[in-house]
């Protein structure tokens, strides 16, 4: 663990830092998983991972389960429009433990939070709410022309001031090759393994998600988990129901008790 201090002033201690990436590129594989909730951060504390995201509202609650993973907060597009509102949000999740912050927007609004050394995380190749520019939700990279323009926008991400990329949806010996010829520390969210970092959702690689995309591996099974205990919970209702409507609930140990004497006196001054 590496002792740093918070964009809050707060001493705090990490797994990883952004000169740990940088130091490890190329060098070793880190992993990144997306959490949502209190619990999902405390279970990737627990694990060997090396960084999470979440979106930044969620900040608070993430770290309160987790306070020693490096922690990367998306900024919504649709939340935070201006540039004052990114970077006020950008400080507030900051000083509550964030180390990075994700965000999609223009070269501008990176360059922005760069100036205040703030470490940035760009997402280029399939980004889905962009998806009407390619047509709809598919690989990015597949041409020679897709991958040249694709490694053009790294370079421009990485001159505007950026120094991580998540990359989506691009064909693994693409990423590769672009993962060696750029400074930004890379992710690989469906890009192959030539990335500096492997990512999956939470809900992917739990086996939680019906209906995972084809880059995702389930490597549990949330699902079956989360049925048994929708069972569970209908037979419960069920018994109560029935227990009720036969006079089996509640029966005297789940019943405030009164005294003979105590209940006798109370009927005499029903009747008076």
């Amino acid at each position: 663990m590496k002792r740093i201090y918070t964009w809050g002033a707060q001493p705090a201690l990490r797994n990883v830092t952004l000169a740990d990436l940088r130091a490890g590129k190329g060098n070793r594989k880190f992993t990144q998983v997306k959490v949502s909730i209190e619990d999902e951060a405390a279970a990737a504390a627990e694990s060997d991972i090396d960084m999470i995201v979440c979106t930044s509202p969620t900040v608070d609650a993430v770290r309160r389960g987790n306070n020693t993973n490096f922690l990367t907060a998306t900024i919504a597009f649709q939340n935070f429009p201006t540039e004052t509102d990114v970077l006020r949000e950008a400080f507030r999740v900051l000083t509550l433990g964030a180390d990075a912050i994700l965000t999609p927007r223009n070269l501008d609004i990176v360059t922005m939070l760069a100036k205040e050394d703030i470490p940035v995380m760009g997402h280029l190749g399939l980004v889905p709410r962009k998806s009407t520019w390619t047509g709809g939700l598919r690989a990015v990279g597949k041409t020679a022309k897709e991958a040249i323009a694709l490694f053009d926008k790294i370079r421009q991400l990485e001159d505007a001031g950026a120094a991580l990329v998540e990359v989506e949806v691009v064909p693994g010996p693409v990423m590769a090759e672009i993962s060696k010829r750029t400074g930004l520390i890379t992710i690989s969210l469906g890009s192959g393994s030539g990335a500096d970092v492997m990512y999956l959702f939470m809900e992917d690689l739990t086996g939680e998600n019906p209906d995972p995309p084809r880059h995702a591996r389930a490597f549990g099974d949330l699902a079956r988990l989360q049925k048994q205990i929708q069972e569970e919970r209908i037979n419960a209702i069920t018994a109560f129901q029935q227990a009720a409507s036969n006079g089996q609930f509640p029966g005297a140990d789940e019943t405030v008790s009164i005294e003979p004497a105590e209940l006798e006196s109370f009927l005499m001054k029903l009747d008076q």
